[in-house]
Order: structure tokens, then C-alpha cells, then sequence
């Protein structure tokens, strides 16, 4: 049975991933990721599963980074499926997540981009 707080809203997982990882957990990070989640991290490579993100956040934290928060963007919900996001900092990316709810309501994320740039050659509208 897992200690740490559930994400009760799809937009809670943002905030509970700044929190873990300013306090340098990389196991309660990877709580907020489904058994069989893929991020698209390192650059140009996918992670895939629980135990690989959680590795994966432990080699980013030895770097002790701090995250703020970020106000999220409106959440698009459809079932039991979600897509969460926060804007870009500069302009030029996003972060996206496709997050599921669980069967005790609670959410994680599926699919993570923690960060994408649309290409100059499409024209945005």
C-alpha cells in the first residue's frame, strides 16, 4: 500500500511532482506514473514502466534540480482519460500528459511529454 498522497484531480499529479521532486524522491515520483507508462525522456528516447522512471528520476535528481510550479492549462477530460498540460516558459514548447483515472478514482499519468516544440514549418493558428 503506497504512503504518498493520491491525485484525486488530473491537474493534482503537476503539483505533487514539483513537491517529490524539490524533495528529491524519485520513488514517490514515479508513484504518479502507471505500471506501464512511457515518457519521452531522455531526449529523442522513451522510458517505459514504473521501476525504469523511477530510475530514470533517480539520475535527474543527482543533480539536486528544484521545479516551481506551473499554472496548468485546461485540462481535457473524456471518461476516464485526461490530458493535462502547462504552457511554455519561453514560448517555444509545452509539457503534455495523458493521465487514466484508477479504479479508486485516483489519476496517473500514461503517457508523459515533458517537452515538445512545434516545428517552425507548421504554421500555428
Amino acid at each position: 500500500m503506497s504512503v504518498y498522497e493520491k491525485a484525486y484531480q488530473p491537474e493534482d499529479i503537476t503539483r505533487l511532482l514539483v513537491e517529490r521532486v524539490n524533495k528529491g524522491d524519485a520513488a514517490g515520483v514515479a508513484e504518479l506514473y502507471a505500471d506501464d507508462a512511457v515518457i519521452a525522456f531522455p531526449p529523442g528516447q522513451i522510458t517505459e514502466g514504473r521501476e525504469a522512471i523511477r530510475r530514470l528520476w533517480e539520475v535527474l535528481m543527482s543533480s539536486n534540480p528544484k521545479f516551481e510550479p506551473e499554472e496548468p492549462l485546461p485540462t481535457l477530460i473524456s471518461g476516464d482519460i485526461a490530458l493535462t498540460a502547462t504552457p511554455p516558459k519561453d514560448g517555444a514548447g509545452a509539457r503534455a500528459q495523458v493521465v487514466r483515472r484508477q479504479p479508486d478514482g485516483s489519476w496517473l499519468r500514461v503517457l508523459d511529454q515533458p517537452e515538445f516544440v512545434q516545428p517552425e514549418s507548421v504554421p500555428q493558428s
